[in-house]
């Protein structure tokens, strides 16, 4: 059993299972009754040599979250695992770089390119209800949620990002099951500390799987972007936005393709594959957790899905087509409460990782040494209270000091 030291909280050591941190149902149960035990914090172990500081409270998480990130970095650790996938997008990038590349993918989010998005939506939403409804008919009565709905994201991500049709939510798609390799592949690595270097896990047959799906999901964005780059110089970038104007949509691939910098630089073709990567992998698992997460609130509470869906009903009577545009999101305030307060209960990523360049000094005295590093999962009456709500402070060392006493 691996022991958590407490003695820096004035608390004993607490024996805890070795797969406290698995992404399971038994081990978020785990890490729930920690936090409500010990509200302040617990440190555990992972393996020998690897410890982990949990801090919980939003007074102790404030000085990490305030910092800036030349103090508590983005840490490499977990991160870097998705390097060799997402290379150097916003994600994983820091300092000089990442900073030029979320000002260059600013017009990206802008509503007037984010609009058109919506048809894409609601076709890829209709496709899938149309799946539900035909698997009902022929007597389902179980349907596993978050993988419908990890389909349709994804289907709507290849639409807006790539302007690709891959009708992987009626038909196998391989580029789309290679993201979904990748990803389970990332979070298998993610519990089994043997295989965390490198040149082990290259060696294993996950390893040389994972370097596979990497080479191929490169090659894909790579073929779009070449594309499109051909595209350019034949149309010219006044009449290629002339054509794009025409079918109302300008997707993720055409921005990047279209951005400078305020010295006149594009960002190169490995930056703009980078970034589209990033945000296939970004963007589709993190939306499809949250929306099983409020089908299952919703599911939990009959009442408040009746009033989501007599908004909805009311919003959209004498409509024809009965479609969702962008300014009736404003119009639905009941169902903007649901899905926050669904997010503020499960949020899809209760988890960053931090690294303390230097010591940080905590409300109460208490110092955070230099080179641990933080992991975070936000206890829910927290929420909203600080920016995340939950640190884990990983260090490599066997000892972690604090205020100057050594515990271990």
């Amino acid at each position: 059993m691996l022991q958590l030291s407490l003695s820096w909280l004035g608390l004993g050591p607490v024996a805890a299972s070795p797969w406290l941190v698995t992404p399971t149902e038994e081990g978020m149960k785990k890490v729930t009754q920690l936090v409500a035990t010990y509200p302040q914090g617990f440190k555990f172990w992972m393996g020998p040599t690897f410890p982990l500081l949990t801090l919980c409270h939003p007074d102790t998480i404030r000085p990490i979250t305030s910092a800036s990130a030349a103090v508590a970095p983005k840490d490499m650790i977990f991160y870097g695992f998705l390097k060799p996938w997402l290379g150097d997008g916003l994600l994983l990038s820091g300092g000089d770089k990442w900073s030029r590349h979320r000002r260059m993918l600013t017009p990206a989010f802008h509503f007037n390119i984010l609009k058109p998005y919506m048809k894409i939506f609601n076709k890829s939403v209709n496709i899938m209800h149309d799946k539900w409804q035909r698997l009902a008919s022929e007597g389902s009565a179980r349907l596993d949620m978050f993988e419908h709905l990890s389909l349709m994201t994804l289907d709507s991500l290849q639409k807006c990002v790539f302007n690709f049709e891959s009708n992987c939510q009626e038909k196998p798609s391989e580029y789309i099951a290679t993201i979904l390799e990748l990803s389970a592949l990332i979070e298998k690595r993610n519990q089994h500390v043997l295989v965390y270097p490198d040149f082990l896990y290259h060696l294993t047959p996950d390893g040389q799987r994972f370097l596979r799906a990497c080479r191929l999901v490169h090659d894909f964005t790579d073929a779009v972007i070449q594309e499109r780059r051909r595209t350019l110089p034949t149309q010219g970038i006044d009449d290629f936005l002339k054509n794009k104007a025409k079918s109302k949509t300008l997707d993720f691939i055409d921005v990047l393709l279209l951005s400078k910098d305020e010295d006149g630089k594009e960002l190169s073709d490995e930056d703009i594959r980078a970034e589209a990567d990033t945000f296939m992998f970004g963007g589709h698992d993190t939306t499809a957790s949250g929306l099983s997460w409020v089908l299952y609130h919703l599911a939990q509470h009959p009442e408040y899905q009746e009033r989501c869906r007599q908004e909805a009903r009311e919003l959209l009577k004498d409509r024809e087509p009965v479609e969702i545009e962008w300014d009736d999101l404003a119009q639905l305030p009941f169902l903007t409460m649901c899905i926050k307060e669904s997010l503020r209960l499960h949020p899809p990523v209760p988890a960053v990782s931090r690294c303390c360049t230097q010591d940080i000094v905590l409300p109460d005295g208490r110092i955070i040494p230099k080179g641990l590093r933080p992991l975070p999962l936000l206890p829910r009456e927290h929420q909203g209270e600080v920016t995340s709500g939950f640190y884990s402070l990983l260090g490599r060392a066997q000892k972690l000091h604090w205020a100057g006493v050594r515990h271990g």
